[in-house]
């Protein structure tokens, strides 16, 4: 487990984190100390308790807004993954009644050419 010292509104905090993760740590600890100082900018000193809490809050309601337009995102994703899935049925269903049809018409295409020639057909009967 390794250790690192990150500082939050003047204050050094030591905490743990997965070995290689110390970078992404001292990251998040850098955003929040940031959003710390932009709010205190904005409303001045009214305490760094609350701060923090106004702080926390925001990143909060940034992860919920994240979270439902994921949600959105996967239920878009099943959706177009249920219409793909139906449009490739239909494309097959497609595709065999052409095929039949093709098949169809060779076979009339045949028993035209073999009447011409004055043979019957292969699916004349003879009589």
């Amino acid at each position: 487990m390794a250790q690192v010292s990150v500082t939050i509104n003047g204050r050094v905090y030591r905490m743990a984190c997965d070995d290689g993760q110390e970078d992404h740590l001292t990251r998040l600890a850098r955003e929040l100390d940031g959003r710390i100082g932009r709010l205190r900018e904005s409303f001045g000193e009214i305490g760094d308790t609350r701060l923090t809490v106004m702080a926390a809050l925001m990143v909060a309601d940034e992860l919920a807004e994240a979270k439902r337009r994921i949600k959105g995102c996967e239920q878009e994703i099943e959706s177009l993954q249920e219409s793909r899935l139906a449009m490739g049925e239909r494309v097959e269903a497609h595709e065999r009644a052409f095929a039949d049809t093709i098949e169809s018409a060779a076979d009339r295409i045949e028993q035209l050419a073999h009447s011409l020639n004055g043979r019957p057909g292969p699916n004349v009967a003879l009589g």
